[in-house]
């Protein structure tokens, strides 16, 4: 497969780096020499440098004969252009980011009219990514699958939860939950485990269930289950009007803090039941007088990095509020990590996510495809769903006679709507969907988790 990447900011690195591992061609095209050079050093790919929106460029970099081209610059109707001439220079698939709200309402027409096959919002995506941690707080991390009748969620465990030396197997046992640990993280492993694994105080424990299921074990282990009542957001971008949309239309009440006064006023326009304030978001006294000391949730989502993540800390020394923070460089997440400043959403990650998975769909063959991709434990493993659409090996035959991969776990099974955590008996039939969380990567149709 031949892929065109126009664009080498952060995400296309990222994508760069993801699809070099999928055993496809690459061609990269961005308008600056030293970011062409600089990626071409560390991975495999050519590079052109030139304007992705010239056919001339396009062609050098092999339209003509390219399966996808995904337009990831810092604008989006050079996104947009780009791909329309790439449609029209080859009818090949073209994968867009366009950020704008403006375009929002107009996803429709582009996809139609102009022959976008997929238009990606970073900020969108992370919105939702939020508002689902907010709707469920004590989970770190929600990735959902199967139109959201499913979830991966992600917990600390904690003394009071009683679950230290407990084995895998024990859990399911002793809470009576429909559920499935298939991820721990623990200070020196990172594993998908067996029925005999012990869980620890302070590991990062990854479990698959339906909400319902999900919300049922949590509070049997004393874990809070309800959303959150009110939000403290810093920072009055983009991200942050969607997610006040979002958070809005749960009921919760939001507070915008925003330096920008023009910024403020605007906002105030788009969103009359929030309350817009403006000011310094890193004013300590500003967030005492807000009342973050009694705020259920923060959300710090400014420009810089640093702000978010000392703000969140901040925050984490007086209040016991749920804390979200944004970071786009990903080159620390293994600090940040180390911080326990609650989740931290990377919007770089989730977009390239979303591409990849749809990459990844299109190598497959007809009998299964992928529909949902995760890259999950610091990106050591994946969690992905597939379709089932025609008889294979592994349909029709019980789990336990299947000859699996290690380190796989046919996770959950979606029949009809109807969701079920698999046992031994249970079989994979056409029709279903399946999710699949393996540390191997590359999986592109289900007869891969097979040995």
């Amino acid at each position: 497969m031949q892929v065109i990447i126009v664009g080498c900011g952060k995400v296309g690195r990222n994508l760069a780096e993801q699809l070099q591992a999928e055993d496809i061609d690459i061609t990269l095209v961005d308008i600056v020499a030293d970011k062409i050079n600089d990626l071409c050093e560390n991975i495999d790919a050519m590079g052109i440098v030139g304007n992705g929106a010239s056919i001339n460029t396009l062609m050098e970099a092999g339209v003509d004969t390219a399966d996808i081209l995904i337009a990831v610059t810092a604008s989006d109707e050079l996104n947009l252009l780009c791909c329309l001439i790439a449609q029209k220079a080859n009818h090949c698939q073209t994968i867009a980011r366009v950020r704008n709200p403006i375009y929002g309402k107009e996803i429709g027409f582009i996809k139609e009219r102009l022959g976008v096959t997929m238009i990606i919002n970073p900020e969108l995506a992370a919105a939702q990514e939020i508002s689902r941690l907010l709707r469920f707080p004590s989970a770190i991390k929600i990735d959902t699958f199967a139109r959201g009748r499913v979830e991966l969620l992600k917990f600390k465990v904690l003394p009071e939860f009683k679950l230290d030396g407990m084995s895998v197997s024990q859990v399911s046992d002793t809470f009576r939950s429909d559920i499935l640990v298939c991820a721990i993280e623990s200070p020196d492993n990172v594993s998908i485990p067996g029925g005999d694994h012990i869980i620890h105080n302070g590991d990062m424990v990854s479990i698959l269930a339906s909400p319902l299921n999900a919300a049922s074990f949590f509070r049997k282990i004393g874990l809070k289950t309800n959303q959150v009542k009110n939000c403290i957001i810093v920072g009055g971008g983009t991200i942050s009007y969607y997610l006040t949309l979002a958070l809005l239309d749960m009921k919760i009440d939001v507070k915008i803090i925003e330096q920008n006064k023009k910024r403020c006023e605007h906002l105030s326009e788009l969103l009359p039941e929030a309350t817009i304030i403006n000011g310094d978001g890193t004013n300590r006294s500003l967030l005492l007088e807000e009342g973050l000391t009694e705020s259920e949730s923060f959300v710090t989502l400014t420009n810089l990095d640093e702000e978010n993540v000392f703000l969140a800390l901040f925050a984490k020394s007086i209040s016991d509020a749920k804390l979200i923070a944004k970071v786009n460089r990903l080159e620390f997440d293994d600090v940040i990590d180390t911080l326990d400043i609650g989740s931290i959403i990377y919007p770089k990650n989730i977009t390239a996510d979303y591409i990849l998975q749809y990459v990844r769909a299109t190598q497959n063959s007809i009998g299964s495809n992928v529909e949902t991709l995760y890259h999950i434990l610091d990106g050591n493993a994946e969690a992905l769903e597939f379709a089932i659409r025609e008889e294979s090996q592994v349909t029709d035959i019980p789990l336990a006679d299947l000859n699996l991969r290690k380190n796989l776990l046919v996770g959950c099974l979606n029949r009809n709507g109807r969701i079920r955590i698999p046992r031994g008996q249970d079989t994979i039939q056409v029709g279903d969907t399946v999710i699949i969380v393996t540390t191997h990567k590359g999986l592109r149709d289900i007869t891969d988790i097979l040995a």
